[in-house]
């Protein structure tokens, strides 16, 4: 993520920020120019756009609901940005914990969605392409329209993605991920889990880069439903951290595939944040280059595979010893072997093919 300036003060701001805590200016994100801006209101309720004076803006309609700040054209014809119009349903509002939960679903959600854009993937609504389009229901496990009680079920199908709301309650995730013994659990993970299944289907399933796939990941063709049912029951072969970024991803080669795709998405948004801040590695008294990293790329834009792995692996090293410092595990949990390296490197070239 990028580091964000109020256009008006200088002071920084973030990501989610609605209002520029020194000079109070409103703020808005423009998805268009990639930058959070301050705004001016203008007299028929549009915004002035400091980052981009000649195009004025409105706010997103979920912006009344406190879960969006981004910006739409002053004319659009719809009135949801583009990471909300990939909703096709939302929890009842009328429950404050709903409420609650479903803005920490959208925090995570956004940022899921900056990261697709700057990297130039497709990405479009069900609602503009029914077939290929990519939606969101986020439900609450209390059945639907009515329905008697039953669980919800995290995961995705033909562009689908749901998510139970309760993920969103910290307690309840860290309950689920002691349970499946899982080192991460993150809603932002989640979401870029999920839509690392989406984009096999737009990518892989039907294209060139399907052999390949096989050979790296596995045959998908194999039955699904009996794969996860073996996972849960025996749990991830004994060398499975040789061969997968996480013991969940040896389950089936489409979750290999997700798991492989989140990792990537991580690497990339978090080298992003690392240089906007001016991060540099360079151990005092260390003469291992392997050891030093400096960023002078656009990791959204870093096409070299290998730049990208020499600036992420010391940034963990890094970044997990600063963790420890504070009493808490590794921020990274991970380690990436040579198999799961060779994997990251088909999603990479998947993406900036």
């Amino acid at each position: 993520m990028r580091v964000f300036h109020c256009q008006h003060c200088g002071q920084m701001v973030y990501f989610a920020n609605t209002r520029c805590e020194r000079c109070r200016h409103r703020l808005g994100y423009s998805s268009d120019l990639a930058v959070l801006s301050a705004l001016v209101p203008l007299e028929n309720g549009d915004w002035h756009v400091l980052a981009d004076p000649a195009h004025p803006a409105r706010f997103c309609a979920n912006a009344v609901h406190d879960v969006c700040n981004w910006l739409i054209p002053a004319g659009s014809l719809t009135p949801f940005c583009r990471a909300c119009r990939l909703n096709r349903t939302i929890p009842n509002l009328d429950s404050w914990e709903n409420r609650l939960r479903w803005q920490r679903l959208e925090t995570a959600k956004h940022r899921l969605v900056y990261g697709l854009v700057r990297l130039g993937l497709p990405l479009t609504s069900r609602f503009d392409e029914p077939q290929t389009g990519l939606a969101f229901d986020f439900l609450v496990s209390s059945g639907r329209m009515g329905e008697p009680w039953a669980p919800i079920v995290t995961g995705h199908a033909a562009g689908l993605i749901t998510i139970d709301i309760a993920e969103a309650d910290d307690a309840e995730r860290e309950r689920h991920r002691q349970d499946m013994v899982e080192a991460y659990r993150t809603l932002l993970g989640h979401f870029r889990h999920e839509v690392g299944h989406y984009y096999w289907e737009r990518l892989v399933r039907c294209g060139p880069w399907l052999t390949a796939f096989r050979e790296l990941f596995g045959d998908e063709r194999q039955e699904y439903g009996a794969s996860l049912a073996r996972h849960y029951a025996e749990g991830p072969p004994d060398d499975w951290r040789q061969r997968f970024v996480s013991g969940y991803a040896s389950a089936h080669p489409w979750e290999d595939f997700a798991e492989t795709w989140a990792h990537h998405l991580h690497i990339v948004d978090t080298l992003e944040t690392a240089d906007a801040f001016g991060m540099r590695i360079q151990p005092r008294g260390e003469v291992d280059p392997a050891l030093a990293m400096s960023i002078d790329f656009d990791p959204y834009r870093q096409h070299d595979f290998d730049a990208l792995m020499r600036a992420w692996l010391p940034l963990t090293y890094a970044v997990n010893s600063l963790n420890h410092s504070m009493g808490l595990p590794d921020l990274y949990p991970f380690v990436l072997a040579p198999t799961i390296m060779g994997k990251l490197r088909f999603v990479h070239g998947l993406i900036f093919k």
